[in-house]
């Protein structure tokens, strides 16, 4: 069991810690719609140091990221990070990553649940490429600062002026007088930064966070907000039999860049007209489908849920899940077995919450 350099600090402060893909991880403090609302409407900290971050060095890792990334990364400017899906050969998507662009290099961030598998796959498709992988995870932390108020507490803390990145942009800087890179990044829908400082700093920078004001958040609230913003998590909306264009991700694919692994599996599966896609779905009543409820369409199955809660924002049940294409249009009358009893759902848009800009 992996643990965070701000293990001590969450067991000392009440959290609920569980396994998270081989890290104790707080899953909550007092109560995850408490979290919830504080990143909606004031600021919230993750500890997010369980993620996978690995640094790119050598004359072809632009190529090299090209060919295992779905994205365009050749298009980046320094400084600036995009979203990017690993597939295998058949089209499935491996891993779910952020690619960042610097003037020196190259870095990544991955699930961590797919670390060790992700940085497997790399090296085994490096070939006589110039470019080496160093995991830099063990050796930092990782904090996310997120909600409305986010820019305000983080003011003054770095050299740069964080506040005046623009969205999915980074920069190194510093904090605390060390080395550090922060971003305009986050997984909640919220504005917000993210910061990465080595591992014997991060507990400093947490507690000059929460002297600032920032509520503790757990992993239990970083799921509803996602789902909320109907952000795809791996392992639900994303696994390796499932390709990027059935997920809603088509954006983040770039098909005519060049040949990429998995490109012509994905062209392939995308004249299938039976395959099933992802939808949002909202219920009327208070109970909420978790993970592989049935989803019903004139008493036949026509799909599963992939991702379901209570929203603590809209006060209703959501969920996402795929179903077959004949069943995607917004206001279709779907039915969710839950748990034995039969609930009506409607396909709705995505995402359920959008923040203000």
């Amino acid at each position: 069991m992996h643990h965070t350099p701000l293990h001590d600090w969450h067991a000392s402060h009440g959290a609920r810690l569980v396994d998270f893909a081989g890290w104790e991880m707080p899953i909550q403090y007092a109560s995850i719609p408490k979290e919830h609302q504080a990143v909606r409407e004031g600021v919230g900290l993750f500890d997010v140091s369980h993620m996978g971050r690995l640094s790119f060095a050598g004359s072809d890792v632009e190529a090299f990221l090209q060919y295992v990334c779905t994205n365009n990364v050749a298009t980046m400017k320094d400084g600036q990070i995009r979203y990017n899906l690993i597939c295998n050969e058949q089209g499935g998507v491996l891993d779910d990553v952020l690619v960042y662009r610097w003037p020196y290099g190259w870095s990544m961030v991955v699930n961590a649940s797919n670390r060790e598998k992700i940085v497997s796959w790399l090296n085994q498709h490096i070939g006589e490429r110039d470019v080496t992988i160093q995991d830099q995870t063990l050796d930092t932390c990782m904090i996310a600062v997120q909600g409305p108020k986010a820019l305000e507490i983080c003011r003054g803390l770095t050299e740069a002026n964080a506040d005046e990145l623009k969205y999915y942009f980074g920069t190194a800087t510093r904090c605390l007088g060390q080395q550090c890179v922060v971003s305009r990044t986050g997984y909640t829908g919220e504005d917000g930064l993210e910061f990465m400082i080595g591992k014997d700093y991060g507990l400093e920078l947490w507690e000059q966070l929460v002297e600032r004001g920032g509520i503790a958040c757990g992993l239990g609230a970083r799921d509803t907000l996602r789902l909320e913003s109907a952000m795809p998590l791996y392992g639900h909306e994303l696994n390796e039999d499932l390709d990027p264009l059935q997920a809603g991700l088509s954006w983040a694919v770039k098909l005519k860049k060049g040949d990429f692994i998995g490109r012509d599996a994905i062209l392939k599966r995308d004249q299938d007209q039976e395959r099933k896609q992802r939808v949002g779905l909202m219920l009327t009543g208070k109970r909420f489908p978790r993970e592989g409820a049935k989803i019903l369409k004139d008493g036949n199955e026509v799909g599963e849920v992939t991702s379901g809660t209570l929203s603590p924002t809209l006060q209703k049940p959501i969920a996402m899940g795929f179903v077959s294409p004949t069943c995607t249009n917004e206001g279709t009358e779907l039915i969710i077995d839950i748990r034995g009893r039969q609930e009506p759902a409607t396909v709705v848009a995505m995402p359920f919450y959008k923040r203000s800009n």
